[in-house]
């Protein structure tokens, strides 16, 4: 708010106008310009290719590069799994200067502002973000590049950092080897429902990872993370063992798909092992595979340990690989409607390879095929009998979309191993031919089945968390991560229905089922249908499978290190170390030895169900813990993604578990034994289980185990919620005074969490032990009319304060504690000749803050509305003058989710002081928010240092003569009533001889000592009053200072400081009375008409002779409102930005 008074108005409103738009931007996002670019990709895909080529050539030019943010030192920050509790408050001692404590509109919290630090020093704290968790160093350093340049924030956005690694992963060996034989093996249909049910089960996992990616920031870690941090350690732990198994046997299958490419349509030449006979032609090719697949895994290793930054930079190409194969691909399908190619050769109906010369013998010569069905080249010579009767003929192998194939193809033709591929149309001599590999047929190399070729397949759609893995480099990613993913599923979900039904219409039958195109000239089959050469696929496909190969090696190693730095599995704990830069040289080293089990395997089709097990067993428990935190309803439950639904969640999950056990049930029960192994290992690490017997011993021994867990450690910030200490007071004939205090916490609780009732009776346990059971039977009573859940306590004490304070520290069992306290304001405290009602209150207030419980204090309870009276369209406003946790920000979250003040919208003020950028701090608070996942108005307040009015002065001389009036009632009556009289006659003779007083322009206050605050507020904060007022109101106060009058006093005797005759007051009562009156003239200026107001509560004085003036400060702040919430946090953060 330091504004150069040369500065002009014009520059001024500019400045405003910069500062909204950019607040709009930050605050929406460009949405629509992402969603508009995508629909354009998609509907002029090919005329993006030069655009592609050359973003990719200029990519080579570019270094990742990761911001190091400011790291905050509030546990609002602590993002990793470790629920240990720190002082959690900003220590600005060193940042504060010392007219801050004496500042006279926050004089009121000046005690406490070392924990309990002004918005504005939280802001300025808060206003660089990072997506670093504190405590981890898996978070690379921003790369420096040669010129000594360092990067700024992540800066990379939808397209680029989400949806294009979401292609890669995605597109894999699979679409290229085995999709043209999944077609033709399941059928159009069938093949199509493989598809459909895998893409849905992806489909919905990310529905169910944006929901949890986008509830906070997301740490740079990815998967592991969202679901570590929202199932716990034990499923965490579990969880990413599976997913990271996954990851490496898919870089054994990417690996081995490189190596089937390369020896099969590549370089046959270059097989080390080769078979005399037809019968060991497989087990050569399987040691081939064996030792190339290890030399390939080695040189990947000694990549990915040199630089992972070659890797990167290599990822682009690889992209382009498989773009530019794609597009081959439809491209061929759109030439064959024209053009029929690749003839191959039939026997019959039975396929034979097209090495073979299709001719027919002559009368003077035999053909090569005619040697391998007859017993020697003479005419004469003794043939097979099959041979003799079936014809050769040559077919079209690729026939092309307007041949009316994808009749033949839409069924389903399964074959058992050593079947000879035919073609169902033709004659055929005898049914079935004899299996043997001696005769020159194209064979069956295994039995296919239905769920068979689901495993198989399966692999092919994953890859859908790569742009999760990449959130630390993502300059929104809560934006990101939702549309990025889904739309790279719907991409290649497209992409992979387009493709079966083109192979279909495209391809003949036995060509489809040839896995390895025998028939074709020993050609990839997808390659015959490709344009304008076989060889874009081949190489294409064969990059593509590098690069996937190299991404899982990098990414598994990271995966595998993060897991081991959460040391929740100690034998994992030397994988944590790497290199100097962070590089996990030993988590590679593990990597590449399970990788080589998955090569040493040696086929693609049984190495691919394994992956399979391991990536749906990571999704399943993805849904899963999407579905438990919407069912739960936890305070930290906020997703920016709001298309979500726990239905969906566990549509996905019962999925998951079915493709598990279709694809392969005995894989399955492994995965499954090896995941429950692994999450009892780290919940029973250390600890012995106990069991008790029968039914009730188990649920005991369930408590008891579960009440121990509780108890090794407050929860964690995520886990966070209210449990409430609800103190009721029961009147004469032993009824609830203030049963809107239990409709209020039914509200606030809506079902969830820990609820203790409690009330204190005065006397002797033991002869009031009839009483007490009284006393929790109405309390018992009443929460069952009020449907709230929890338990009741009544304590028997001499003193109500000493049992308040009793039952403030023992309430609860272990774990299951209290963290909150409710209780309700004193009413008509003024009136009360007892002062133990209100010091009773101020003991609960010093009592709960020295117990580090947060407490709230409904101020005219009576006036909340009830259960069956829902609040209308309105505000529920939230001031925060002071950061104690977060209580403010999450209570109206939870209100608001109780059907009464579901309608109602939040608004937030802060107050910025002479020394505070307003415009900077709204902008900061709105960033705030928005990763809080917290939709609200933002409003900051201006309050100037200001000259203290002589209103102030004398209301804090009637709560000072007021306070000498109730040190006197320990006096006799008589002696009480003259004590009264000198007083009035004391403030007659001050109204006679004060300055400025005008007889004709008094005007009736009733926001005196003696005024009712529960009886209702007055207009403009109770200061000036209609004449409504009862003759005794009258007579009771005389307020003979108005606003218009310290006006006229300040401008007519500027120079004097104090006014005469208030000189003598404590000036620091006059300071807090100060901040009193100015915050409840702005609260009411702008809150009168909302539905609940909250508000910081200040704490009490720390010399216990100020407590008679701490209630009449919250009486004057509180002036004028009609429903005042007031809210202390309790010593911890109880909110946090990230998931």
């Amino acid at each position: 708010m330091h504004v150069c008074e040369t500065v002009t108005c014009v520059c001024v409103c500019v400045s405003l106008v910069v500062e909204e738009k950019e607040l709009r931007v930050l605050i929406q996002g460009p949405a629509d310009r992402g969603i508009t670019f995508l629909s354009f990709f998609f509907c002029h895909l090919s005329l993006l290719l030069p655009i592609f080529l050359s973003f990719f050539c200029l990519s080579f030019s570019l270094s990742v590069s990761v911001s190091v943010s400011l790291s905050l030192s509030l546990s609002l920050c602590v993002g990793d799994g470790n629920a240990k509790m720190s002082n959690v408050y900003i220590n600005n001692s060193h940042g504060v200067d010392d007219d801050d404590f004496y500042d006279r509109n926050l004089a009121l919290f000046e005690e406490e502002m070392d924990t309990r630090p002004k918005v504005s020093s939280l802001l300025n704290r808060l206003a660089n973000y990072t997506n670093l968790t504190q405590g981890a160093r898996e978070h690379e350093e921003a790369e420096i590049s040669s010129d000594g340049y360092v990067h700024g924030s992540p800066q990379m956005g939808t397209f680029m950092g989400v949806y294009l690694p979401c292609l890669q992963n995605i597109f894999g060996v699979i679409l290229f080897l085995r999709l043209t034989w999944v077609v033709g093996t399941a059928g159009v249909l069938q093949a199509l429902c493989i598809v459909f049910i895998c893409c849905c089960c992806t489909l919905l996992t990310a529905i169910s990872m944006s929901a949890i990616a986008t509830n906070g920031v997301v740490p740079a870690g990815g998967s592991y993370f969202m679901i570590s941090r929202s199932l716990g350690p034990e499923f965490g732990g579990a969880v990413g063992l599976c997913f990271y198994l996954g990851t490496t046997f898919a870089g054994a299958m990417y690996i081995l798909g490189a190596i089937e490419i390369l020896l099969m349509y590549i370089a046959p030449w270059a097989a080390i092992f080769v078979s005399s006979s037809p019968d060991g032609e497989g087990a050569a090719m399987l040691n081939n595979m064996r030792v190339y697949g290890s030399i390939f895994l080695l040189l990947m290793a000694l990549l990915v340990f040199v630089g992972v930054k070659y890797v990167n930079k290599l990822a682009s190409v690889f992209l382009a690989c498989v773009i530019i194969s794609i597009l081959s691909i439809y491209t061929g399908a759109l030439v064959s409607a024209f053009i029929s190619t690749n003839q191959i050769i039939l026997l019959g109906n039975g396929t034979v390879p097209s090495t073979f010369d299709p001719s027919l013998p002559s009368s003077e010569a035999t053909t090569a095929l005619w040697l391998q069905f007859c017993e020697g080249p003479d005419l004469n010579a003794s043939c097979d009998y099959y041979f003799n009767l079936s014809n050769i003929s040559e077919i079209p192998g690729i026939p092309g979309l307007s041949s009316g194939v994808i009749t033949e193809n839409i069924w389903s033709v399964y074959l058992s191993k050593g079947d000879v591929l035919e073609k169902g149309s033709l004659p055929s001599p005898r049914p079935v031919h004899p299996p043997t590999n001696r005769l020159p047929y194209v064979f069956a190399d295994i039995t296919t089945s239905f769920t068979l070729l689901v495993g198989i397949f399966f692999p092919s759609v994953t890859g859908i968390m790569a742009g999760s893995n990449r959130s630390g480099d993502l300059k929104d990613a809560q934006r990101s991560i939702p549309i990025g993913t889904i739309m790279a599923i719907l991409t290649t979900s497209l992409v992979y229905l387009s493709s079966v039904v083109l192979f279909g219409a495209c391809i003949e039958g036995v060509v489809l089922r040839d896995k390895f195109g025998d028939s074709v000239k020993g050609n990839l089959v997808v390659g015959t249908l490709s344009w304008p050469s076989p060889w874009v696929i081949v190489i294409g496909s064969f990059f593509s499978t590098c690069g996937a190969g190299l991404q899982s090696l990098t990414g598994a190693p990271r995966l595998l290190q993060a897991i081991a730095k959460d040391n929740i599995i100690p034998f994992l704990r030397v994988f944590g170390h790497g290199k100097a830069n962070g590089e996990p040289t030993w988590a590679l080293l593990l990597t590449a030895l399970i990788a080589e089990l998955g090569i040493l395997i040696a086929s693609l089709d049984l190495v691919a169900p394994i992956l399979s097990m391991f990536f749906l067993m990571c999704y399943l428990f993805v849904n899963l813990a999407c579905a438990l935190q919407t069912l739960l309803r936890t305070p930290n439950w906020r997703p920016r993604f709001s298309y979500y639904h726990w239905t969906l969640s566990f549509l996905g999950m019962i999925i998951c578990l079915a493709l598990m056990f279709i694809s392969s049930w005995y894989y399955a029960i492994v995965a499954i034994v090896i995941a429950g192994m692994i999450y009892k290992y780290i919940e029973y690490h250390g600890a012995e289980k106990e069991w008790g017997d029968g039914i009730r011993g188990l649920s005991l021994s369930a408590a008891r185990y579960a009440l121990l867990r509780l108890e090794e450690g407050p929860p964690h910030t995520k886990n966070w919620r209210p449990q409430l200490l609800v103190l009721l007071k029961l009147d004469e004939d032993a009824y609830v005074k203030s049963p809107r205090l239990l409709t209020f916490a039914s509200q606030l609780k809506a079902g969830k969490g820990l609820t203790i009732v409690g009330t204190v009776i005065t006397g002797n346990y033991l002869h009031s032990y009839g009483e007490a059971l009284a006393a929790e039977q109405t309390l018992k009573h009443q929460m069952d009319k009020e449907k709230v859940k929890g338990f009741c306590q009544c304590i028997v004490a001499n003193k109500a304060r000493e049992g308040i304070s009793h039952m403030i520290q023992s309430s609860g069992l272990g774990g299951m504690r209290h963290n909150t306290v409710v209780m309700g304001w004193p009413l008509a405290w003024r009136q009360s000749e007892d002062p133990q009602s209100w010091k009773t209150f101020i003991n609960t207030v010093r009592v709960t803050t020295a117990a580090h419980l947060a407490l709230l204090v409904p101020k005219n309870i009576s006036l909340f509305p009830g259960n069956s009276e829902p609040c209308g369209e309105g505000y529920i406003d939230v001031w925060w003058i002071v950061h104690d946790g977060g209580m403010l920000m999450l209570l109206p979250f939870l209100l608001r989710q109780h059907k009464v003040w579901r309608k109602c919208a939040m608004r937030i003020f802060t107050v910025a002081q002479m020394e505070d950028n307003s415009i900077q701090m709204k902008k900061d608070l709105a960033t705030f928010l928005y990763h809080l996942r917290i939709e609200a108005d933002v409003e900051v307040v201006e309050m100037h240092n200001s000259d203290i009015s002589a209103y102030t002065y004398e209301r804090t001389l009637m709560m000072e003569q007021r306070s000498q009036m109730l040190r006197q009632m320990r006096l006799s009556k008589s002696d009480r009533e003259k004590e009264a009289q000198l007083v009035k006659d004391r403030n007659s003779m001050l109204r006679l001889t004060s300055i400025g007083s005008d007889d004709d322009e008094d005007t009736d206050g009733g926001g005196g000592p003696t005024g009712n605050a529960e009886k209702g507020g007055g207009a403009a904060g109770g200061r000036e009053r209609d004449g409504g007022m009862s003759a005794s109101e009258n007579r009771r106060v005389h307020m003979t200072w108005t606003k218009e009058k310290a006006l006229q006093y300040r401008a007519t005797h500027s120079g004097c400081s104090t006014p005469e005759g208030f000189r003598d007051m404590d000036h620091s009562n006059v300071r807090r009375m100060h901040t009193a009156v100015k915050l409840n003239e702005v609260i009411v200026n702008k809150s009168h008409d909302a539905r609940l107001v909250l508000l910081n509560m200040p704490g009490p004085p720390r010399n216990p002779a100020g407590d008679e003036n701490y209630m009449e400060f919250l009486e004057v702040l509180t002036e004028g409102l009609e429903r005042v919430l007031l809210v202390r946090g309790g010593g911890s953060e109880v909110i946090t930005i990230y998931s």
